[in-house]
């Protein structure tokens, strides 16, 4: 399997229900197939065992706010030191379900977590490192919500009201304005296949 020249790191974002984590897994295996390189799939929080053991608790024990936002990025720094940057390192390409995005917009917007905290978090446990694209999934809180209702089990962020989710979209679509050459937002409200067929586009210029 052949290496890119230059190793990429795609996110994935967007309120919860929104439709990333139903196109994520398709897009790793696409992007693998047509490009003909390595692709690392992995989640956050979690993508280690611990990880994964940290994501039990953000999501479903109650916490302070900086507690939240301390595990988030230790669960952040574990991912970085296990999967993501051997892998960038050995020339393979990351796709991840969130990254410190989320952050922003969950603790920072929904939350209301002073942006300076989490910049020095940021600079702290990945001060060079970015992800080459973010893919952001945008869609109405409401219909989100109506989404997660309908479908599984709500963890403690799902289960936050209307009014945060309003919260963490106007921070991700913040977020976006200000960094538009790294993001590229999709209208969540569309078909899968609409948005496959997006996505399809997104891996081409990808393979260039």
């Amino acid at each position: 399997m052949k290496q890119a020249g230059h190793p990429r790191f795609v996110t994935f974002e967007g309120v919860d229900g929104a439709g990333k984590s139903t196109h994520v897994g398709w897009f790793a295996e696409m992007l693998a197939a047509r490009c003909g390189v390595e692709v690392i799939l992995t989640r956050e929080p979690g993508g280690t065992a611990l990880g994964e053991a940290l994501r039990s608790l953000v999501l479903h024990r109650p916490m302070h706010l900086e507690t939240e936002a301390l595990l988030m990025f230790a669960a952040r720094r574990e991912l970085l030191a296990e999967v993501i940057e051997p892998a960038l390192a050995r020339g393979a390409w990351v796709v991840s379900d969130r990254f410190s995005d989320a952050t922003v917009a969950y603790q920072g917007g929904g939350r209301g977590l002073a942006a300076t905290k989490i910049a020095v978090l940021r600079q702290w446990v990945h001060p060079l490192l970015e992800p080459t694209l973010t893919v952001l999934f945008d869609l109405a809180p409401e219909v989100a919500r109506r989404r997660i209702e309908t479908s599984r089990t709500r963890d403690r962020f799902e289960a936050e009201d209307e009014a945060f989710f309003v919260r963490v979209r106007d921070a991700y679509r913040a977020t976006a304005a200000e960094d538009d050459r790294r993001f590229l937002v999709i209208d969540g409200s569309r078909t899968v296949n609409e948005i496959r067929k997006r996505l399809e586009e997104i891996i081409a210029s990808l393979c260039c």
